[in-house]
């Protein structure tokens, strides 16, 4: 099924790459209320509750209302979802229908295997951020103070959920599975990881919880690319950021040449 050598040196295969791509934009096409929808419903109920509701009622944060403070969170919080949802999904349904195999023996490298399902994993997580910043114009609330570094938060955190999906996709083995690090990990951390509040507001007893917790530094990031607020230390939250791209993407590529949950 793999061909002998999927690591040689020879130039991108374009056309390949290309129809897989064309071929993942396609699925994703043809569910837009769970692609697109759906997060972005789910983003007005917190942008309108707890950002101009309650918002209203909470003094500012950083010299800056709280509604702009909360919508690099909840724009963050999306990003990560979509990211996770869509490429773990793809590589899971793939497995499971049989069709990964076409993949498998067509003339293309693992990079550029993992390389195709991350540019669609970026363009659903960055039209779902769009999304949710348009309605944040609504609010008056939308703001980018550095285009760079907003994104580079953008097409990063989505490249990091993404082969974190791709792991978790080829290791389940049911739906049950692969919905676990959703309900255990990606909403509880999102959750504390300073959507709604700074680290000086909570208890110094809990603080932990946020400088231990990476969703913080991806929060803090994109909320400093918007509205320049971000209590992390110059360089950490990039580095760190790096850093786990980096590994992700090495354990991957390592687990699409050993063959980890294709060869079935």
């Amino acid at each position: 099924m793999f061909p002998a050598n999927r690591t040689a040196p020879m130039g991108v295969n374009w056309i390949g790459l290309s129809t897989m791509v064309r071929r993942e934009v396609t699925r994703m096409a043809r569910v837009p209320i769970q692609a697109f929808i759906a997060p972005w419903i789910s983003a007005l109920l917190f942008i309108f509750i707890f950002g101009f509701v309650v918002g209203g009622r909470i003094a500012g944060i950083g010299g800056r209302p709280y509604l702009e403070f909360v919508l690099p969170g909840i724009v963050m919080m999306n990003i990560v979802n979509a990211a996770f949802l869509q490429s773990s999904s793809a590589i899971y349904f793939a497995r499971f229908i049989k069709f990964i195999e076409e993949t498998l023996v067509a003339p293309l490298s693992y990079a550029e295997m993992i390389a195709g399902h991350l540019s669609v994993v970026v363009l659903r997580a960055t039209v779902t951020g769009i999304g949710i910043m348009a309605m944040g114009l609504f609010f008056g609330a939308t703001h980018v103070e550095s285009w760079p570094l907003f994104l580079f938060w953008i097409v990063s955190v989505s490249a990091v959920f993404g082969l974190a999906g791709i792991v978790v996709g080829l290791w389940s083995q049911s739906f049950e599975q692969l919905n676990m690090p959703v309900v255990f990990f990606l909403t509880p951390l999102s959750m504390v990881g300073g959507v709604f509040n700074t680290v000086d507001m909570l208890p110094e007893w809990l603080r932990w919880l946020a400088w231990g917790n990476p969703f913080f530094y991806f929060i803090n990031g994109l909320r400093g690319a918007m509205i320049g607020v971000d209590e992390t230390p110059a360089g950490l939250a990039v580095g760190l950021t790096l850093i786990l791209l980096a590994a992700l993407a090495l354990l991957t590529w390592r687990l699409f040449s050993k063959g980890y949950g294709l060869r079935e």
